[in-house]
């Protein structure tokens, strides 16, 4: 299996607007990490929950009231979906194409929604939500398994590249914690304990078997963290100097372990005009120097990203915090010590 890039800037994964190909094209001129785009925007079907639509195998995903619902075959949110997806890799193939980049061996990056925060946010035909379910749960783990494993191998066939693949699991904490909103009162939605969360990603990760990310857009889950060796983890790090300390020991551990650090160092949904390159790598050498790392785990054991948000965000500011992050993680790869 082939590593993670690291020392290097990409992006969480959604964009704004509705054009593929002109998100592809921010993309791909900004960042040497590329990845697969995401446009919400565009409406049902093309969100987080959508895309995982797309890739199920013989779990088919419809709209209801209030958002997805387990449907049946021919289901026109999948169709889109699969429209959606398919568009998107074909602009991808076709700028690769251009550039000289199929066959090189270049690592792309595809976004998927993990097991959990998928079970999370569609219905049972009986109205519950499936998370409530253990069997459903395990259902939408393998089915999702192995459509992801398809894709995956389609990306690599038509790019030639090194697909990594990152699980976005925004719910994880509340599904850990028992702190899902229910559809009543009366239905509960119990906790998972998170050494079933643990064993069900990891699972997922080994079926499938490319470099991992697992990103998490709230709060770090250091207990799930420490059970994931082997798998990238994205931290929310843009409060500097007032990150916990909690937080500080829990990177100090992860890239320790040899693990990497994605680190999200700008936010996604709003500008920061004084943001530059330069402050970004800095503040991340002053990270590690307050761990007490050596310096050389940037180059080693990071990745610079923006934070969730980008596709609530202006396509100048995109751009812009792509820019950033591919230039801090150069600074990163060339020379640490000098920041």
């Amino acid at each position: 299996m082939s590593t993670l890039p690291t020392g290097i800037g990409t992006g969480v994964g959604s964009m704004p607007g509705t054009d593929p190909a002109q998100a592809a094209a921010v993309i791909n001129g900004e960042l040497d990490f590329a990845h697969l785009a995401e446009l919400p925007a565009r409406g049902i079907g093309a969100d987080m929950i959508g895309r995982m639509a797309a890739l199920l195998v013989d779990i088919p995903i419809d709209a209801s009231t209030w958002g997805y619902r387990l449907g049946s075959k021919g289901s026109s949110v999948v169709r889109r979906a699969r429209g959606f997806l398919s568009a998107d890799l074909d602009v991808l193939e076709e700028l690769w194409d251009t550039a000289g980049f199929i066959g090189t061996g270049r690592a792309v990056k595809v976004q998927v929604t993990g097991p959990y925060t998928l079970a999370a946010s569609i219905e049972l035909a009986n109205g519950h939500k499936a998370i409530r379910d253990r069997g459903a749960v395990r259902d939408l783990a393998d089915s999702g398994a192995e459509g992801l494993a398809a894709h995956v191998a389609e990306v690599h066939r038509r790019l030639g590249a090194e697909v990594i693949v990152q699980f976005d699991e925004p719910m994880i904490g509340a599904v850990i914690d028992g702190a899902l909103k229910p559809l009543t009162r009366l239905d509960v939605i119990p906790a998972v304990p998170v050494a079933e969360v643990a064993d069900t990603l990891g699972s997922v990760i080994e079926r499938v078997g490319r470099p991992a990310i697992l990103h998490n857009c709230g709060a770090p889950r250091w207990d799930l963290i420490r059970r994931m060796r082997g798998v990238a983890h994205g931290v929310d790090v843009t409060k500097g100097t007032s990150l916990s300390a909690e937080t500080l020991d829990g990177i100090g551990e992860l890239i320790d372990r040899g693990d990497v650090l994605v680190a999200g160092v700008l936010p996604g949904d709003r500008a920061v005009r004084t943001a530059s390159a330069d402050t970004v790598a800095v503040g991340l050498a002053e990270l590690i120097d307050r761990i007490g790392l050596n310096r050389k785990v940037l180059a080693g054991n990071v990745i610079v990203t923006p934070t969730c948000g980008l596709a609530g965000a202006t396509l100048e500011w995109a751009r812009r915090a792509l820019e950033i992050c591919a230039k801090a993680g150069e600074l990163l790869a060339t020379d640490p010590e000098a920041l």
